[in-house]
């Protein structure tokens, strides 16, 4: 690889992350809580509306959708998350939690056994169930889990959210995502339209009194912009819109940094956001708006969205006015706490989520000793995941180009629609036409889902599968798709 190549790939990272920030006063004390006289508290809660019990039972799902070291955030996240609902009194016998599990022990994990969400954070893996990993974390068994349908459920533990009318869900999700589209360590995507209609199912089997989701992925309001209803008591909150991606934090070489034996991000901009939030107010106080209004400032980086998204929101906005306790539970030792305050702080370090796995091998490179085996086998990774990526830029844009003509097929690949509309009319055109594309041009993987929005866009044209097929075969005949072929790694739709 020449030097100038080499030189490029660094220019990537140096842009992929504007976003500095100076280390400041309480930046690492998320988990710290002060002394609290619990028993005069607890006195002040006595006759308080919003201290009654809930009336019904808390259920949870937290789903990180990766696997490998590289997407070591996304089951940190989820670990996390884990912690803080078990902390706030919800049973473990009611948190499902879906995660891959090849992080802790990784060759690669410098604290063997130990996962950490936070330059300066515990240890948050610890205790955390192995309901479904490995092979197990697929979107047929998380509808499958949402459903409380124990049947349908293929491997894991086999729990199930077995809720009833008058119980509360919270569904956390952590991975990549593209438009109408969440990934899934195991192929398929989770698509958007058959993630709807099984809270439809949910909603119509009587399952649950009120339910709140959060959805960290880039083009995450993709999955419920225009098909969401609004009348499923759901509500949700992505940490991206429509079209834009999320970020990676508290990576290496950025402020703040992972500890400096760790080579790959901690965590997930909006998701530190909403669960440090949570780690320091007092949630039977603090409603699901004002995490909102916290959540919303913190993911725009205080409004540089240059290195920050746009929090959105769908569904039932009139649960908003409820208190976080109701799905995330209450801590005891947040009785000192106040309910919310917009803490005054500066922009994070980050990294677009689907440069986060270059900026892995990126560190693994700079850290190999010069001249080793193992620093040219790194280089020659790179440069196969530059070469896939621009092995599919290429292709799409081929497509456009023979579908649309050279003058309009960019335009008409890339044109999103009016706020309120769904991506495409019809889904399983949309995965039809994945599949095409990728029997011929090879898997789309994590960086290409970004092309999920052009796929749909086809559909939306109404043009003929044969013309389509035909397009696939001319912009990738004679590539040799290698590993990436869909029947070595699976297809995407």
């Amino acid at each position: 690889m020449s030097v100038l190549k080499l030189l490029l790939v660094a220019v990537l990272f140096l842009r992929a992350a504007p976003a500095r920030a100076t280390r400041r006063d309480g930046m690492f004390d998320s988990g710290i809580r002060m002394p609290i006289e619990r028993e005069r508290e607890w006195e002040k809660f006595e006759g308080d509306r919003e201290a009654e019990d809930v009336g019904g039972t808390r259920w949870a799902i937290l789903v990180a959708g990766s696997s490998g070291f590289g997407n070591y955030r996304h089951q940190s996240d989820v670990c996390h998350a884990y912690q803080i609902l078990r902390r706030g009194g919800l049973r473990e016998e009611n948190i499902v939690v879906f995660m891959y599990d090849d992080i802790a022990g990784h060759a690669m994990n410098p604290r063997p056994g130990v996962i950490i969400n936070h330059p300066e954070g515990e240890d948050v893996y610890s205790g955390v169930p192995k309901d479904y990993t490995g092979e197990s974390v697929t979107a047929a068994n998380l509808y499958a889990v949402l459903l409380g349908d124990r049947s349908a459920v293929k491997g894991g533990s086999g729990k199930v959210v077995n809720s009833s009318a008058n119980d509360r869900i919270f569904l956390y999700y952590s991975d990549h995502g593209g438009p109408g589209v969440l990934g899934m360590p195991n192929l398929p995507f989770l698509y958007a339209m058959d993630f709807i209609e099984v809270l439809k199912k949910k909603h119509a089997a009587r399952g649950y009194e009120e339910m709140v989701m959060y959805i960290e992925a880039c083009e995450s309001g993709s999955v419920f912009e225009g098909i969401m209803p609004q009348d499923l008591n759901i509500y949700v909150t992505t940490a991206s819109n429509a079209q834009e991606s999320s970020f990676g934090t508290y990576c290496p070489g950025m402020d703040p940094p992972a500890p400096p034996e760790y080579i790959t991000c901690l965590g997930d901009l909006y998701s530190v956001a909403w669960m440090e939030d949570s780690e320091t107010h007092n949630l039977k106080r603090e409603t699901i708006r004002q995490q909102y209004q916290v959540v919303k400032q913190r993911t725009s980086n205080f409004n540089t969205y240059s290195a920050g998204s746009h929090v959105m929101e769908y569904g039932s906005k009139n649960i908003k006015e409820e208190r976080l306790y109701l799905y995330q539970g209450f801590d005891p030792d947040s009785l000192n706490l106040p309910p919310n305050g917009i803490r005054r702080e500066t922009p994070m370090g980050v990294i677009n989520q689907r440069d986060a796995d270059l900026h892995f091998l990126w560190q693994m490179y700079r850290r190999s000793e010069n001249g080793s085996e193992k620093k040219a086998q790194i280089l020659e990774q790179i440069v196969r995941t530059m070469k896939h990526r621009t092995h599919l830029d290429s292709s799409v844009e081929m497509i456009g180009a023979l579908l649309f003509g050279p003058e309009n097929g960019s335009s008409v690949l890339n044109e999103v629609r009016n706020p309120g509309l769904p991506l495409v009319d019809d889904w399983n055109c949309l995965k039809s036409t994945v599949r095409l594309f990728e029997s011929r041009c090879g898997s789309l993987t994590q960086y290409g889902m970004k092309h999920m929005r052009a796929f749909a866009n086809i559909c939306n044209r109404g043009l003929r599968p044969e013309k389509v097929a035909e397009a696939c075969k001319s912009a990738c005949g004679g590539h040799d798709l290698g590993l990436l072929h869909p029947t070595n790694c699976g297809f995407s739709a």
